[in-house]
């Protein structure tokens, strides 16, 4: 089998660069190493950059995006009983959406498969190989037997755990992380949103945060103990404890129901350097990982799209190697951003096992910067909706 472009990863990352890559003419085959309604059974982020929602227009896949999703003009802010608003829109004039990761993912799947874009879904023991030579191919199993495909160019979007990554030398590759001391316990109700915007809450107890899907689907997280485990927090105990992180005001309007889903999500700051050897580019969360504070996640995986894609095609189209020769370049440079923002976020809304009352004091002067000071909500806004590609 041959191809230009061999995708290692069929999620959104992935099939976002399948498909704009297809309406360039260039030809990719996506390997997926579970089933596609595995891939749609995991619950995710759903807040959209301006870049992202830009790029699924110009990929042809925004229609019902457009049709369905949230326009969110700021997000909220609270710290004990007080709350404030960040506008977006009075600030720079930008938006974000609420869409979630799940609907994003059908749609690119729906459009690949419409336009027969090959996917092989349960793919095991997938090899990069001769990455750093210009006849790279990779070799897999499935159904029992072991395939190769042949390429010009493959694509890590196969996320942390994923082979890409471990593909580049460690003589070559150097790896930046930062774990913190604490987890995301998140729950899925069918239950209306709490407030129009999405809260981020500071206090005593710890992080939390009030998000939704649509109109009856909310997302709630609060911080927990890193050795927590989701099984051990009952429905009744999740709610009481989201209520005393809220103003009371916020806390009192609160609908809650059984939760549909629950799940911890750990959290991490991690950087991989460089997302290039050879043909081989990384993508995603097989070169970086964020918090999920300030939602960059997907968004700083699209911007790696975008670049690789501009690269790409300007490789096929106009033989000219520039675009794929500086995309590690470009992408780290955006992503260290979307880190030190991720990372700001995190250190201003948390409580940390390790805190002095000095500390205390810090992070609320920090957090009234940011509530009385333009200066310091605009690069807030600037960030949260996303740094031009």
């Amino acid at each position: 089998m041959r191809t230009q472009v061999v995708i290692v990863g069929g999620g959104p990352s992935g099939l976002l660069l399948g498909q704009l890559l297809y309406r360039r003419g260039i030809d990719t085959v996506v390997l997926e190493r579970k089933t596609r309604d595995y891939v749609l059974s995991r619950i995710r982020a759903g807040i959209l950059e301006t870049g992202f929602v830009n790029l699924m227009r110009e990929a042809g896949v925004a229609e019902r995006m457009d049709r369905e999703c949230f326009v969110h003009h700021g997000t909220s802010i609270s710290y004990e009983n007080e709350m404030f608003d960040i506008d977006f829109r009075k600030l720079i004039g930008e938006n974000v959406i609420v869409y979630g990761q799940t609907e994003v993912t059908r749609d690119l799947y729906d459009a690949r498969e419409a336009t027969g874009g090959k996917t092989i879904f349960e793919v095991e023991n997938v090899e990069i190989c001769g990455a750093d030579s210009d006849a790279p191919h990779v070799t897999f199993t499935t159904e029992g037997r072991t395939q190769r495909i042949d390429c010009d160019f493959v694509a890590g979007c196969d996320g942390f755990h994923g082979v890409s990554r471990k593909t580049i030398p460690d003589t070559v590759r150097k790896d930046y992380e930062k774990v913190y001391p604490f987890g995301w316990l998140g729950v899925l109700s069918e239950t209306p949103p709490v407030h129009d915007e999405l809260i981020y809450a500071n206090s005593s107890r710890g992080f939390a945060l009030c998000s939704m899907r649509n109109e009856n689907l909310s997302r709630y997280y609060v911080q927990c103990h890193a050795t927590d485990h989701a099984d051990e927090w009952s429905d009744e105990a999740f709610w009481k404890e989201l209520k005393l992180r809220l103003p009371e005001e916020i806390a009192d309007k609160l609908v809650t129901g059984p939760s549909i889903e629950k799940s911890i999500a750990p959290l991490r700051s991690f950087v991989s350097e460089p997302m290039r050897w050879g043909r081989l580019f990384l993508c995603g969360d097989a070169a970086h990982i964020v918090p999920p504070t300030g939602a960059k996640g997907l968004n700083t995986a699209a911007s790696d799209v975008h670049y690789l894609h501009e690269g790409l095609m300007q490789f096929y189209e106009d033989r000219d190697s520039h675009g794929i020769d500086r995309y590690s370049e470009k992408a780290l440079a955006r992503i260290w951003k979307a880190e030190h923002f991720s990372w700001a976020t995190t250190n201003m809304l948390h409580r940390f096992p390790d805190q002095s009352e000095f500390d205390l004091k810090i992070q609320r002067a920090e957090i009234e910067a940011l509530r009385y000071h333009e200066t310091a909500q605009m690069w807030f806004a600037q960030n949260y909706v996303g740094l031009p590609y």
